[in-house]
């Protein structure tokens, strides 16, 4: 499945919200997202639009281990 190539910093951001992320800390244009479902993960997430193809793969491959799904599966459970 191909990634998406206009998804914005603040749309993953509200995308993973439904998985438990919720921001803990901001230092300039980058949020950390933290969720403890599945124990306790973190993600930091720069607030760019439109994000860099490698930066998206990366947090969704770190989400995707984290909640033990593929690439694929994830991107259709947060519908981007």
């Amino acid at each position: 499945m191909r990634l998406p190539r206009d998804v914005s910093g603040t749309d993953l951001i509200k995308a993973l919200r439904p998985l438990g992320y919720q921001p803990t800390r901001q230092a300039g244009s980058h949020v950390r997202l933290t969720t403890d479902e599945n124990g306790e993960h973190h993600v930091t997430i720069p607030r760019h639009d439109p994000l860099r193809i490698g930066t998206f793969a990366s947090i969704l491959d770190s989400v995707a281990e984290h909640f033990v799904l593929s690439r694929e599966e994830l991107l259709l459970r947060l519908r981007l």
